[in-house]
């Protein structure tokens, strides 16, 4: 089944950020791909978000104007149900909602050919319930890329209960191919493995904020220059080994008590959604944004990203 992924009718559902990077990388690995939406609007968005991203991929000598071109002539667009009648493959990317995406799957599982791969690039909704929607669930596994998925480089691929190991291979194959490093999640547990990770910090730097220990800009300072930095080079088992497992064991002997352990979420951003605060999207977050300013604000982040990839890959060589 591998041997011939390129040979496959590749569709990405959902139009929103991660869709509109998702069909940049299949494109930018010579695969045809098309984006379905089913609103109009969303396409000619994504359409406007994906030249924002090739336009950094070209300043930054990472792609050439004309392979640019060429990648954009492989993508298509549609909000025509009737494409995933052909397709081969699926990368469902809709809102992180398991009744919606219980409604998604009923539907386009029974669409699709009986052969077809099907995914959801849900961020740690169970794949093991989101598959009691799926016709032919053996078929169907999790692919959690992260934002920016252009040019981040971790897949998890998650099994559920029913996927088939043969449906985890291909996907793993197909990380690969589109030049991503995948990692199997063995159990399909809620926020996979990076998320975990990545919300215990967040619980922890949201917690220091809202009791005054330190402000925004000083938690994410901290974080850029020392955790970023170790953990951009080496994982949390090699930081500790090198600096000493006892040392580490002493001070988690005092210091995990009094972490913050909120079971309910984080009160600081339940107060920011309530009050509309919902980040780029909205031009405010926990900053706050000039709207006219934003596409110049995903430039420079991609611009980072690009550059800390790059800095990284030279470490492998």
């Amino acid at each position: 089944m591998t041997a011939n992924l390129h040979d496959m009718s590749m569709v990405i559902a959902g139009g929103g950020t991660m869709g509109t990077s998702l069909v940049q990388i299949f494109s930018q690995n010579h695969f045809q791909v098309l984006l379905y939406s089913r609103r109009e609007s969303t396409l000619q968005k994504a359409k406007e978000t994906i030249q924002i991203s090739q336009q950094a991929l070209v300043d930054q000598h990472v792609l050439s104007k004309e392979d640019s071109d060429a990648l954009m002539r492989r993508i298509q667009f549609t909000n025509d149900k009737s494409c995933f009648s052909g397709a081969g493959f699926v990368l469902e990317n809709i809102s992180e909602d398991m009744p919606a995406k219980h409604v998604f799957w009923e539907e386009v599982s029974r669409l699709v050919p009986e052969d077809a791969i099907l995914c959801t690039n849900t961020s740690g909704l169970s794949i093991t319930e989101m598959a009691k929607a799926v016709y032919h669930p053996e078929r169907f596994c999790g692919m959690h890329w992260f934002n920016p998925p252009h040019i981040l480089q971790l897949v998890e691929v998650t099994k559920g209960a029913l996927s088939s190991d043969e449906t985890a291979g291909t996907v793993m194959e197909l990380a690969r191919q589109l030049g991503k490093k995948p990692v199997k999640v063995q159990k399909d547990i809620p926020g996979f493995l990076a998320n975990r990770l990545q919300y215990a910090l967040l619980r922890e730097a949201a917690h220091l904020v809202e009791t005054g220990a330190a402000t925004l800009e000083e938690v994410d300072l901290a974080c850029s220059l020392v955790i970023g930095m170790r953990y951009a080079c080496f994982g949390p088992f090699r930081v500790t080994d090198m600096g000493g497992v006892d040392i580490f064991n002493s001070v988690s002997d005092y210091l995990f008590a009094d972490l913050c352990d909120d079971k309910d979420g984080s009160a600081y951003m339940h107060r920011l959604v309530a009050e509309g605060r919902l980040g780029l999207k909205t031009g405010a977050g926990f900053y706050t944004y000039d709207k006219d300013k934003i596409p110049e604000l995903i430039r420079e982040r991609d611009t980072r990203y690009i550059k800390m990839v790059q800095c990284m890959d030279s470490f492998e060589q």
